[in-house]
């Protein structure tokens, strides 16, 4: 067990901070307190502000160790930050896409009479998802969730005058609301199982009466949260709102569900059930989102699409119990996502979104087994020395085995075009530099997070090995699949298969018509 799960952070008493933090909220009240150009401006500097405090209080816990900052308390009631590794690097990361994100929109709503309102309550969400990672105690965690999503929804009816932005947002207004009644749910039968609501306390002695339909609970928070099937549809359809909003959504809000499951995972890992839940539906979402991704002729649609397939990825390495791994995922994927979407108008990367790339024929098979006993030799040696095995860790196994099929697709990517010998040895260098990255960054994420996410490793059952044994089938299946997209492609049936992938299914438009008829 870790620091954090063991002993309290260290208090740091209300007198120490309330003066610097008054100061902080008047100085970003000022900056957003102006109107148009200057408004953007202000939520600029704002979100300079963010960041500059972001990093000298992950210095502090660099050198000082995890600290609980007590602002103020009413009984069992207390404004109370948590700063400790885990907080700090999503404080950090979250401060960092605010300064791109607000400094794009200064610029891109120039001249628009609403820039100022727009300013505001991007002002008011990023300091609400700040306020979510720093949070000590779970009433505090909760009021800043619902506040994230009630701020959000203003910002994804900005343009209140398109039905497709005011359908959408409504849609993920429902899902928010799920997502908050299993929230305060979850907050009353804590209190009557454990009698706090703060977190050290909690994670002290996670097991409870209730600790099964509380994890369950929190599982799907998380889901409803992070876009998981079936509840997915919003995230693609929210594409009619201004871009910086579009970036800061899908690299840094919709992180929450992940995150939730992280810190609160020693009270999640109390129930194997749920934990085998989270693992299947984001395996599935992941999968069913991969192959809706590779129909999207659109850019900005296949990127949300990638979304919501990478937070059902991020889901499977939680449910598996990979925590840090997952916080390394996010940290990766909401770097690339933000850059991705405020760079959307490039047309550069579009063949990519495809479903049949253009003027690539299909994977030969025997490329197709080669590229992936290369991968499997290179991905299992490694793991191999550095000691993790089947029977000792199969959930990273799996993970382990999910990573070599994304390397074997890379090397038929590079060979297929030709085997020259120095396509052959460059295939074999990235192959070996980015498993070695891979495992060297997991590592270095588990060090960093040592003292706030704790260890999970429980005996597996032979279900639990059935479960992880499809999902390895499942991955593999699309895997060939992908490879032998343009040989199948002209046929019919396959043809009819892409009409359907393409328009997700249909879930989306049910989902539509439901919210609709619930809102008219």
């Amino acid at each position: 067990m870790n620091h954090l799960l063991n002993h309290a952070p260290a208090l740091l008493s209300a007198p120490e901070w309330n003066t610097p933090l008054l100061l902080v909220i008047a100085l970003i009240t000022l900056a957003v307190l102006r109107h148009g150009k200057e408004a953007a401006e202000g939520a600029a500097w704002a979100a300079r502000l963010f960041f500059a405090a972001a990093v000298i209080l992950a210095g502090a816990v660099a050198l000082a160790g995890p600290m609980r900052i007590e602002l103020a308390a009413w009984g069992p009631v207390k404004l109370a930050l948590l700063a400790d590794p885990l907080s700090a690097l999503m404080l950090v990361m979250v401060s960092f896409l605010g300064i791109i994100v607000t400094r794009y929109a200064v610029n891109y709503l120039e001249g628009d009479p609403r820039q100022a309102r727009f300013s505001r309550w991007l002002v008011i969400t990023l300091s609400s998802v700040l306020v979510l990672v720093m949070s000590s105690n779970l009433l505090l965690f909760t009021a800043a969730w619902i506040a994230t999503s009630l701020s959000l929804h203003q910002l994804l009816t900005f343009y209140r005058e398109r039905p497709a932005a005011v359908t959408a947002a409504r849609k993920k207004f429902i899902i928010s609301r799920l997502a908050d009644a299993c929230m305060v749910t979850v907050l009353v039968l804590v209190w009557h199982g454990h009698g706090t609501w703060e977190f050290h306390e909690l994670f002290a002695n996670p097991a409870a009466p209730q600790a099964g339909v509380v994890a369950g609970l929190l599982v799907v928070a998380a889901m409803l949260k992070s876009a998981q099937f079936p509840f997915h549809s919003w995230l693609p359809d929210t594409l009619e709102t201004p871009t910086p909003v579009s970036a800061l959504m899908h690299a840094g809000i919709i992180n929450a569900g992940g995150f939730l499951i992280v810190r609160l995972s020693p009270l999640i890992t109390q129930s194997p059930l749920a934990m085998n839940s989270l693992a299947l539906l984001g395996a599935f979402t992941a999968l069913f989102a991969s192959v809706i991704m590779m129909t999207q002729t659109n850019i900005k649609k296949s990127l949300a699409w990638s979304t919501v397939a990478q937070m059902g990825f991020m889901m499977l390495q939680c449910g598996l119990g990979a925590f840090a791994l997952a916080m390394m995922h996010i940290v990766a994927h909401s770097l690339y996502k933000a850059h991705a979407f405020l760079s959307s108008g490039s047309v550069v990367n579009l063949a990519k979104s495809a479903w049949v790339p253009v003027g690539r024929p299909a994977a030969h098979p025997l490329v197709v087994v080669g590229s992936l006993a290369v991968s499997i030799a290179v991905g299992f040696g490694m793991a191999a020395v550095l000691g993790v095995t089947l029977q000792s860790d199969p959930g990273h196994t799996l993970l382990i085995a999910v990573f070599i099929m994304a390397m074997a697709h890379l090397l038929w990517t590079l060979w297929s075009s030709s085997m020259r010998q120095r396509l052959i040895l460059r295939g074999l260098g990235l192959v070996v530099a980015a498993t070695a990255a891979c495992f060297a960054l997991h590592a270095g994420f588990e060090h960093l997070l040592a003292a706030s996410v704790p260890a999970y490793a429980p005996p597996r059952s032979s279900v639990e090995h059935g479960v992880m044994f499809v999902i390895a089938l499942l991955f593999l299946a699309v895997l060939v699949f992908q490879s032998q997209l343009p040989s199948w492609a002209a046929r019919t049936a396959f043809a009819r298969f892409y009409v359907h992938a393409s328009n997700g299914f249909y879930l989306g438009t049910l989902f539509n018509r439901f919210t609709q008829k619930f809102i008219a």
